[in-house]
């Protein structure tokens, strides 16, 4: 087999790109993580405005975000076909107005590459694994699996560029932040001695069971000592709830939360248990020390474990196959794993309110 060819086109200079764009459509996870080369581009290219196209709601994922000069999104479709079709030749119109000189293809899918082909970009970064990567002048290969965040360097080594240790930024506005401290003023929580469980997932097939998480939650509060508070997104209330019933000691419900106002209060807590989620992304922003119960996805592209010392996860090989929804993990694994975490002396100290 021929060698691939991963040279740069000629012409390409780094000094005269002006404008650049990174496509990542989503989800939550995904578009978060996708950010953690921002600054290095940036960087590396000293001239350039940095865009991102991407999908609301997950645009959420990106707002404020240090590095990113202008968010492209893409509004929920909320007709049929033709109405498809007439939003995404808007899109491809608002693209070609842009002009940019540098295009980097995170999401390397067809829904992706038809706005790249028609982009009138003269630089084109995606992966060379599809059918559709002729339309890329600019190609690169992926390394072997590793934390996903680390992993979307791949696509920048064609230019030079290699992974550097990096922050993912997600910044949290202060009204955001000091209603959530109003709130845990009100329930006697202003210490930092709680502990927030999130029990649900926008993927049900990721959801570590809620009577075990109940069963975590009973003995977080009489054996550990610390409050519970569950938070829940807007679709996660009734995995909430019922966790909430099936426990026999009170946890404290979190109120109805935005995106902001749920890291915010991730941000105050002592520990986050969590399933493999887009929350768990979100908490290395926060720097929250997080314990993760993993199912039917591998931690070695989705723990931060290995990037960042304040993340933890648990992970049975072959535990999904079980079939019960517990993934092979106890609620006595997942007790001693928290308690071996918080009473460690490695455990960061939690950022209280003023």
């Amino acid at each position: 087999m021929a060698a691939r060819d991963h040279s740069l086109p000629p012409g390409f200079d780094k000094n005269t790109i002006r404008k650049i764009l990174v496509i990542r459509l989503g989800p939550f996870g995904d578009g978060l993580l996708t950010t953690a080369y921002f600054e290095t581009v940036k960087r590396f290219f000293p001239n350039a405005k940095l865009h991102y196209l991407i999908k609301e709601p997950y645009h959420k994922s990106a707002v404020r975000h240090p590095f990113i000069d202008k968010l492209v999104t893409i509004p929920e479709s909320q007709g049929g076909r033709l109405r498809y079709l007439m939003e995404r030749l808007g899109l491809v119109k608002r693209l070609r107005a842009e002009k940019y000189d540098l295009i980097i293809d995170s999401q390397n899918k067809p829904s992706s590459q038809y706005l790249v082909l028609l982009s009138g970009s003269r630089f084109r970064l995606g992966y060379d694994e599809r059918a559709l990567s002729w339309i890329y002048n600019i190609k690169a290969s992926r390394a072997p699996k590793r934390y996903t965040a680390s992993r979307r360097f791949d696509i920048l080594k064609p230019l030079g560029i290699e992974e550097e240790p990096f922050q993912l930024y997600f910044p949290i506005p202060d009204d955001c932040q000091g209603a959530i401290d109003r709130w845990l003023y009100a329930q006697d929580l202003r210490d930092g001695r709680f502990v927030v469980i999130a029990p649900g997932s926008r993927q049900a097939r990721k959801k570590w069971r809620t009577d075990y998480y109940a069963a975590v939650a009973d003995q977080v509060q009489t054996e550990l000592g610390l409050r519970v508070v569950l938070l829940w997104a807007p679709k996660e209330k009734e995995d909430a709830e019922t966790m909430a019933r099936l426990m026999t000691t009170r946890a404290v419900m979190a109120p109805p939360t935005s995106l902001e106002e749920g890291v915010a209060l991730v941000k105050r807590c002592r520990l986050l248990i969590c399933n493999d989620s887009g929350l768990n992304h979100m908490a290395v922003t926060t720097k929250t020390t997080t314990l993760a119960l993993f199912g039917p996805m591998n931690p070695i592209s989705w723990s931060p474990s290995t990037i960042f010392s304040h993340h933890h996860h648990l992970y049975v090989p072959g535990g999904v196959k079980l079939g019960d929804g517990s993934f092979g993990i106890t609620p006595a694994m997942v007790l001693e794993t928290a308690r071996e975490i918080l009473y460690t002396s490695s455990t960061p100290v939690v950022e209280e309110a003023g």
